[in-house]
């Protein structure tokens, strides 16, 4: 995917408070920038014309886990979850979003000097811009193990969706888009399957829904999570979290990633080979089916999962 330059006149949050993203600047010598000691986000949002309102999917829960993994760096975010999603949907309310969203919260060290030690200077911005598909393919994607190991978790927590983490994503992705693959997979230093170089992965195997374990030196996707509640309520599948052999991915029924930005992503070739009949399966269609309707509020059950960007304004006015 390459998306379209963001509008400058987009309004974000910065510095305590709410300007244009062409005045939202940072000094060259951010310590964030030079050595990643930041932790950024991924929110989904998304716009129901019948019902005239925008989505924000797991939001709390997205920013409960943000403030944690903010915490392996020791960056504090001086503001609570429930707080930071409201101040999301004024966001959104401010840019007028008719449309779907991503939502990009980064804390850093904000310290503007040469060093690699850290000190209790942090900042921290929410950007939301206009969003569509991550992967531009609806055939299925073509899927390659790369070279590139994913990072241990002694070494970078993947857990934490740390900054100069994402070299090793942009790493594997290179060469995954260089060997004819639209997306990268992850070995562990053990040889086990890991995660694509942005998202989770799923394999369906004899009738199960197999995915790796957090001990596999994945994210704890909330997207990954959701399917998985999917898989066991509403097609009542048996969900496995265990290590998958590389060569499972050859054998296996189906295959596809997950994530807040690539959703569910059907994969129908790995390492130049068809998974399955090389067609996109009935589990993974009928996931991402459900997926689709649970994010849009037309699904009652999963309401929770669901913060209103504009029926929340009424609902905060009225009160």
């Amino acid at each position: 995917m390459r998306p379209e330059s963001p509008n400058p006149n987009t309004i974000v949050w910065f510095q305590d408070r709410f300007v244009r993203l062409a005045e939202a600047n940072v000094n060259i010598l951010t310590h964030g920038l030079h050595y990643g000691t930041g932790v950024f986000e991924g929110i989904r949002g998304y716009y129901e014309p019948q019902q005239q309102d925008l989505f924000l999917v797991r939001a709390l829960e997205h920013y409960e886990r943000w403030k944690k993994n903010c915490g392996i760096l020791r960056i504090n975010v001086p503001i609570s979850a429930v707080n930071l999603v409201d101040l999301t949907a004024e966001l959104c309310r401010r840019n007028n979003f008719r449309s779907n969203v991503y939502v990009r919260p980064i804390a850093y060290k904000s310290s503007a000097r040469i060093g690699v030690h850290t000190d209790e200077n942090d900042a921290y911005a929410l950007i939301a811009l206009p969003f569509g598909q991550y992967f531009e393919k609806k055939k299925g994607l073509k899927a390659g193990v790369v070279s590139w190991r994913r990072v241990e978790d002694n070494a970078i927590p993947c857990r934490a969706k740390i900054c100069g983490a994402y070299v090793n994503s942009v790493l594997a992705g290179d060469e995954a888009r260089r060997n004819g693959h639209d997306e990268a997979i992850f070995l562990t230093e053990s040889g086990h399957v890991s995660e694509g170089a942005t998202c989770n992965v799923f394999m369906v195997r004899n009738g199960k829904l197999i995915t790796p374990p957090a001990t596999d030196n994945i994210l704890e996707g909330l997207t990954r999570a959701s399917v998985m509640e999917l898989a066991r309520r509403e097609l009542n599948l048996e969900v496995i979290e265990r290590s998958i052999d590389r060569s499972e991915l050859y054998v296996c029924d189906e295959l596809f990633f997950t994530g807040t930005a690539v959703e569910i992503a059907p994969i129908v070739q790995v390492d130049h080979r068809p998974v399955g009949s090389g067609e996109i399966g009935s589990v993974t269609e009928s996931l991402r089916s459900l997926y689709f309707e649970a994010t849009r509020a037309h699904m009652p059950g999963y309401r929770n999962w669901l913060w209103p960007v504009y029926s929340s304004a009424v609902v905060e006015r009225t009160a």
